[in-house]
């Protein structure tokens, strides 16, 4: 779905813009490709350029509770400044990255439910910023993050939720200032044991980060795993359950290992916390709002 909005900040007979994505999915680290197409107004605009923004929905903790805000986590510049005549019409073609660690937000063609990012096209002429198109934008998980969703459906593990937590997971690499949860309901096999599970995934070029926290009756427990190239288009079913194993075994904040789960700790301390904060815009910006709205939500 297109989101084409008249530039409000340049007042009534303003230009257009309307951003069409030639990837309306892609994987971490992927190129997303389009272009801008701008309609000139009825008068001439010195535009100074045009920036594209990568925004999700993100949940942060406060003294009263949660609340969720707009955060915008990679920007890319795509076009020099130009002058558009009266009328003109211009395409400005792009292809960015997607950074490594931008939440999956569809598994095999399904939407996770709760989950919502977007590209937001920025255009500003003669100082005036205008935000005025919005589309959305679906992440498929990689293979190695396939791989592992796939091993806990095999345990029998069920979705149930996903989000985006404002914060940091201390002792891994995670770059971004939010991070995702991706929900399962705990297995049979396990569901005398713990009630659910709760997924991170931090990718990098070469590796994917899991952090594991087990939703105990007593008390929660976390472990820490990396996975790297060598384990792709193998079947880890054993290799998730064996973190799971691992996890129930330490009772506790677990450290991690390396690769098929058989090294030694990879990080002292894999326990997660969120530390510092992250800053929202005090204000969702109204047309983010209403096509997040119209494209998320059942």
């Amino acid at each position: 779905m297109v989101f084409k909005k008249l530039l409000g900040a340049f007042g009534v007979g303003g230009p257009t813009v309307d951003t069409v994505l030639a990837t309306p999915s892609v994987q971490p680290g992927g190129l997303i490709q389009g272009q801008v197409n701008l309609v000139g107004g009825t008068q001439e605009a010195k535009i100074s350029g045009i920036t594209l923004t990568l925004v999700a929905r993100v949940e942060i903790e406060h003294s009263e509770g949660e609340s969720d805000g707009l955060a915008s986590f990679a920007r890319y510049s795509v076009s020099p400044p130009l002058i558009l005549a009266a009328g003109e019409r211009c395409s400005v073609p792009f292809a960015v990255p997607a950074p490594y660690e931008t939440p999956v937000t569809s598994v095999a063609g399904q939407h996770l439910h709760g989950m919502s990012l977007g590209v937001r096209t920025e255009v500003e002429i003669s100082g005036a910023r205008d935000k005025g198109d919005v589309d959305p934008l679906g992440v498929e998980p990689l293979p190695l993050q396939r791989q592992v969703l796939e091993a806990f459906a095999a345990l029998g593990f069920r979705f149930h939720s996903a989000d985006l937590e404002s914060g940091h997971i201390r002792g891994t690499g995670q770059s971004l200032p939010f991070y995702q949860e991706i929900e399962y309901l705990a297995g049979p096999q396990y569901a005398h044991l713990f009630k659910a599970l709760e997924l991170t995934f931090l990718a990098a070029a070469d590796r994917v980060e899991v952090v594991l926290e087990l939703d105990r009756r007593s008390s929660d427990v976390i472990n820490h795993h990396v996975l790297d190239r060598s384990s792709a288009g193998q079947d880890l079913t054993a290799v998730v359950d064996g973190w799971i194993q691992q996890a129930l075994a330490h009772g506790g904040h677990g450290h991690g290992s390396h690769g098929h789960g058989s090294g030694g700790a990879l990080l002292a301390g894999a326990a997660v916390g969120v530390v510092g904060g992250l800053v929202l815009e005090e204000i969702m910006d109204e047309v983010v709002e209403e096509a997040f709205e119209e494209i998320f939500e059942d």
